[in-house]
């Protein structure tokens, strides 16, 4: 690698800190250095709330016309890569309120799709004037479209081992032996005089079946806070239902209850059948979720939930505890998402530990080994806090 100069060393501290009198590098942007440093300065150069409170204001900012905030995303994209571009508009979003400039279609068409900006859109759904939903709708199928190319092949992959695993015999017939696995597992009889293996027991699979094998019942908090857990999960839900031994549904909750299974051939359908925000009764859910469980030895149960009960907590530890007893596998994920620790009520946390169930969160490509361990009953991979 190529030394850093000390005049480079100034350029990055200039870039970071914005320049003024208090920087202390004395260092002077030219070119696209000082176009970059325009772009970071119209969106953290305007102070955020407490700093408007501490007196510490500085110039910035990228008004409320739509022209030059159409412009500040297009120079966002010439200057920064992707993932750096996604913050951005995040932080703008969150800093400057620029949410309502989403429903103007020729703004939504300059941004930078992402799972954010798709929690976003949903929660402005209502909001979304006709001139706006069929960008929006592009927007958010990009973003799903995406997702799917990395999930999709590994989720299936591993989920259908888990399945095949599940119907494995220990007496196949002839032409279902699997030779592989029997001769590794049988390495010990190799007679050496006679340069074989002397297979004690055979491995195999049973035949193949188009019967449902397991189900599986995603159960998905809608509250606001929850946006990015329910886009990946929607995608999940989706890849879930194209496996023909999986029985899928798909549920989701605030105080209310909706089943969205009927719309998971398209996850874009399921997330424009979503509304964020709204309280929570995780027990209305997991009580509907109860009701459509035929064959409890043979479920999975998946709660995304950051555990902020609106409703009945005790109830809720009973149905929990109940679906447990007669079977169910539950698992409980505090978020779905590539984010950091996530807020969640530590005490329902703890209570479902208690019962059995431990409360985590799950990146997105953990999910699949957490569903193949779930469908095998086995220990969950929890992830090391």
């Amino acid at each position: 690698m190529t030394p850093t100069t000390a005049d480079e060393r100034l350029r990055r501290w200039r870039l970071v800190l914005g320049g003024g009198d208090a920087d202390g590098t004395g260092h002077r942007l030219t070119g696209t250095d000082a176009a970059m440093d325009g772009a970071l300065t119209a969106l953290y150069g305007r102070p955020a709330a407490g700093d408007r409170a501490a007196g510490r204001d500085r110039s910035g900012g990228l008004g409320a016309s739509a022209p030059s905030v159409a412009r500040w995303l297009g120079d966002i994209r010439a200057y920064f890569p992707a993932p750096v571009v996604q913050v951005m508009q995040r932080d703008a979003i969150d800093r400057l309120g620029l949410a309502a400039l989403l429903l103007e279609p020729e703004m939504l068409a300059a941004v930078e799709p992402d799972v954010h900006l798709v929690g976003t859109l949903l929660s402005l759904d209502k909001a979304l004037p006709e001139t706006t939903r069929e960008t929006a709708r592009a927007v958010v199928r990009a973003v799903v479209d995406d997702l799917e190319k990395r999930l999709a092949a590994r989720t299936r992959a591993t989920l259908t081992g888990a399945l095949d695993r599940s119907t494995r015999v220990s007496r196949p017939r002839h032409r279902d032996i699997d030779w592989d696995r029997t001769l590794r597992a049988n390495l010990k009889n190799y007679l050496p005089e006679y340069g074989t293996v002397v297979p004690e027991r055979l491995v195999g699979h049973g035949r193949a079946s188009r019967a449902v094998k397991k189900e599986v019942v995603l159960c998905i908090d809608q509250s606001g806070s929850m946006a990015a857990s329910v886009v990946y999960a929607s995608v999940f839900g989706a890849v879930l239902a194209s496996l023909r031994s999986l029985a899928t549904r798909l549920v989701v909750f605030d105080t209310a209850v909706a089943d969205l299974t009927e719309q998971l051939d398209d996850p874009v359908d399921v997330l424009f059948g979503i509304r964020l925000g709204g309280g929570t009764d995780i027990n209305r859910a997991l009580a509907y979720c109860q009701s459509r469980i035929t064959r409890p030895a043979e479920t999975v149960l998946v709660l995304i939930s950051d555990l902020y009960e609106g409703g009945i907590r005790d109830e809720m530890l009973k149905r929990v505890a109940a679906m447990k007893a007669s079977g169910v596998e539950f698992v409980a994920l505090l978020a779905l998402s590539d984010e950091g620790a996530p807020a969640y009520d530590r005490e329902h946390a703890a209570a479902l530990a208690a019962l059995g169930v431990p409360a985590f969160a799950c990146t997105p490509d953990l999910f699949p080994d957490i569903m193949a361990a779930a469908l095998e009953k086995r220990p969950l991979p929890i992830p090391a806090p």
